[in-house]
């Protein structure tokens, strides 16, 4: 570290992990209005954030895969804050947005657009549904920022149309409801067949129609929505590489073969 240069603090590093999860890959630079406040709000010049982004992207796998090595000298911190996100995606995703929120001073719910005339006065009642919210609110976000609002079924590049899909059920793998590897930017109608087990990805990520639509070739709606797709390779997103046992519990579980 360079004489006077300030060492980050867990909160900070939390905030920037926060952060990296909602940008796409190509917007992890000191231009980026998100990254400049994020700056002003802790102290730091952009400079140092985006650098602080770019150290985590090489912490990223998926990026290692792509042969992206980003900066080469993350610190202990670094490692074990990224750590923490992907072995605790049901806690600290929800912790990030409450340090935001207070270093914004303001509350989860208006950060992340919550009517207050949808919830609970007080409560636990309250504090679930605003946990729920504000967890959706940030697995969408992560899940369009690394597909760059792309549909992976059909490129469709619309963000009012598109749905941050599960690969393994919400209601089956708690631990992995905020994990963006178990999740895909899909257009709605294909996320209803994705749940539906019409269609799957396999875990070389190539797109599999079932032989019940595959049987259909003489319906034009059926060929152009679904058979048109079969054994097309999916978009792949910049970062957060779908996991390869969760899509083989799709394959196994849900498709319909």
């Amino acid at each position: 570290m360079k004489e006077g240069q300030k060492l980050w603090t867990r909160d900070e590093l939390i905030l920037a992990k926060n952060l990296y999860c909602k940008l796409p890959f190509g917007r992890l630079h000191n231009r980026n209005p998100e990254v400049v406040n994020l700056a002003n709000l802790i102290g730091r010049t952009p400079s140092s954030v985006a650098y602080k982004l770019v150290n985590f992207a090489s912490l990223d796998p998926s990026l290692k895969a792509r042969g992206i090595k980003g900066a080469s000298n993350a610190s202990n911190l670094d490692r074990e804050i990224w750590k923490e996100f992907f072995n605790h995606w049901d806690v600290l995703p929800f912790e990030s947005e409450k340090l935001l929120a207070k270093i914004e001073n303001t509350t989860v719910e208006v950060l992340n657009h919550i009517p207050e005339n949808e919830l609970p006065k007080d409560g636990k009642t309250r504090e679930q549904i605003v946990r729920v919210r504000v967890n959706q609110s940030f697995f969408r976000s992560s899940i369009l920022a690394s597909y760059n609002s792309t549909c992976c079924i059909t490129g469709l590049q619309q963000p009012e149309l598109l749905i941050a899909g599960h690969i393994k059920p919400w209601s089956i793998d708690e631990k992995n409801r905020l994990n963006p590897q178990n999740g895909i930017a899909i257009n709605a109608l294909h996320d209803k067949a994705f749940d539906s087990g019409l269609i799957t990805i396999t875990t070389d990520f190539r797109i599999m129609v079932c032989s019940e639509l595959l049987k259909q070739k003489k319906s034009l709606t059926i060929e152009n929505y679904f058979i048109r797709h079969h054994e097309q390779n999916m978009i792949l997103p910049s970062r957060f590489l779908p996991d390869l046992e969760v899509l083989d519990y799709h394959n196994r579980v849900t498709f319909r073969g």
